[in-house]
């Protein structure tokens, strides 16, 4: 339960808080994900510790290497598509360590 108002300061209202992305341990993790997309996969991009401008950049570059579509989506970057293996050779020319999750 939280405080609402108050007899000294009057109505209290809640500081706004911001989304909290977790902390990396400095390797970027891609993995390649069909479930909820009807059969259609995707290649999702996780451990970039960069803000969101830095990201759109990144993904933008990602999708011209691999010739398809993609989007950000809370921190991570999603690529339309199996392309793992150019993402991979991409993200470590760029200087990142680069490790498969997943099946």
């Amino acid at each position: 339960m939280s405080l609402v108002y108050s007899t000294e300061t009057g109505r209290i209202t809640p500081e706004k808080e911001q989304a909290q992305r977790p902390k990396g341990d400095g390797i970027v993790r891609i993995q390649r994900e069909t479930k909820g997309r009807k059969g259609k996969g995707v290649c999702i991009v996780t451990g970039l510790d960069l803000d969101d401008k830095a990201l759109k950049l990144v993904a933008a570059a990602l999708k011209k290497v691999c010739g398809c579509g993609g989007a950000v989506k809370n921190g991570t970057i999603e690529i339309q598509g199996d392309n793992r293996d150019k993402i991979k050779d991409y993200l470590v020319k760029q200087g990142h360590t680069v490790k498969f999750s997943g099946g």
